[in-house]
């Protein structure tokens, strides 16, 4: 690192919300990594600190780093798949705002000086500077990562309990996106960046972009889900289930080992499950007159039904019959989901369409992701065997 690293830097808003109630200055500005990762042949002492929960010393506040998230990020920034636009919260601790910094108004500068004998202590951000911070460390790599650009707001004076004040704001305030808008923008991603879908069938998530494909194609085209899936920013209106839980239910459908199905044109798998929904509709139609008072099309039921589904599909082949065949697929499924039987909360014995009742039937007891995996189990049980001939 040089002796001296100049950083242009604009004061942020003093923050406010401090049980000291002493309000605390910020800087805001973009500095290189060299700034917090000295090179590894200079034997400077460290220019960053986390401070890590020690419950039994009573001292910090931070969980430790994810291996795996570090490895992954530092993984994609070394191949240029990603980067980190967003800033990270930093603090320097036992310093005022002239302590730090030159000049004023318009072209003032945080100095940052090998001789401090205070780091910077990183509040928010631990990943994404452990993952620079191993890039620096691999053998001749210093100078191509010393000068990357690492926006910050870094706090001026704060303790460690104000510091720690700040990290529960960030943390326990700041909302991810959820998983149906997620998948809806991943999708779409993936459809103007080849790079984005080889990288997805790197980590075996291309599923998630064809899940999204077929979900939508299915709202538009398929007469039992029309009007039934709810995507991001919709009202409930008479809709039954996320795009993100239809999504997911179709996971099996989409895996690797389901080379056929996976592997058809959107088209023709959106005629095939088509052709299952309309099949399981002959068999149980008033859960389908209306389906939000059953769970047949919500959670318990698409989960289900779709982990089936691979069953379902290769005895109707193995049988010659049409795979667009709604007849076929009502053929299959019309033992399997009239004699299901299972108890209501009342303890009454159901059956039919009754079983499916969200509220006075028995699928209730099958939502969580254990009782899913029961009731797919009890579904399978019931389905003629595949004969191969």
């Amino acid at each position: 690192m040089n002796e001296r690293i100049r950083i242009p830097v604009v004061e942020g808003p003093r923050l406010q919300a401090s049980a000291s109630g002493k309000a605390i200055p910020t800087l805001i500005g973009s500095m290189p990594l060299e700034a917090l990762v000295p090179e590894p042949a200079a034997e400077q002492p460290p220019r960053m600190e986390i401070p890590y929960r020690n419950t039994a010393q009573q001292q910090g506040y931070q969980r430790n780093a994810s291996p795996k998230r570090v490895n992954d990020l530092q993984k994609a920034l070394r191949e240029n798949e990603v980067d980190l636009p967003t800033a990270v919260l930093l603090n320097l601790r036992d310093v005022s705002v002239d302590d730090v910094t030159e000049g004023t108004g318009g072209h003032r500068y945080l100095v940052v000086d090998r001789r401090w004998a205070s780091p910077f202590y990183i509040v928010d951000g631990q990943h994404r500077l452990r993952a620079l911070e191993r890039l620096a460390a691999e053998e001749g790599a210093y100078e191509r990562w010393r000068h990357y650009p690492i926006p910050f707001v870094c706090m001026v004076g704060a303790n460690e309990l104000q510091e720690m004040e700040q990290f529960y704001v960030v943390n326990s305030t700041a909302k991810s996106v959820k998983t149906d808008l997620a998948l809806d923008l991943l999708k779409q991603q993936a459809e103007h960046a080849p790079a984005l879908r080889v990288h997805l069938i790197a980590q075996n998530r291309i599923w998630q972009v064809r899940g999204q494909e077929l979900v939508e194609a299915l709202a538009r085209q398929s007469a039992p889900w029309q009007g039934r899936v709810r995507f991001p920013n919709e009202g409930l209106a008479q809709t039954t289930v996320t795009n993100s839980a239809l999504v997911n239910s179709l996971k099996p459908l989409l895996a690797p080992h389901q080379y056929v199905f996976g592997n058809l044109p959107l088209a023709d798998q959106v005629k095939t499950l088509d052709a299952f929904w309309c099949g399981i509709q002959r068999c149980l139609p008033d859960a389908f007159e209306t389906p939000r008072a059953y769970a047949l099309q919500k959670g318990p039921g698409v989960f289900a039904l779709h982990s089936v589904f691979g069953h379902v599909f290769e005895y109707v082949r193995a049988e010659g019959l049409s795979a667009f065949s709604p007849e076929a697929y009502a053929c299959v499924m019309e033992k399997p989901l009239q004699i299901l039987e299972g108890e209501t909360p009342a303890g009454t014995l159901v059956s039919g369409s009754d079983f499916w009742r969200s509220r006075e039937g028995a699928a209730a007891a099958y939502s969580s992701h254990a009782g899913r995996r029961v009731l797919s189990a009890r579904i399978q049980n019931l389905l003629p065997a595949i004969k191969v001939q």
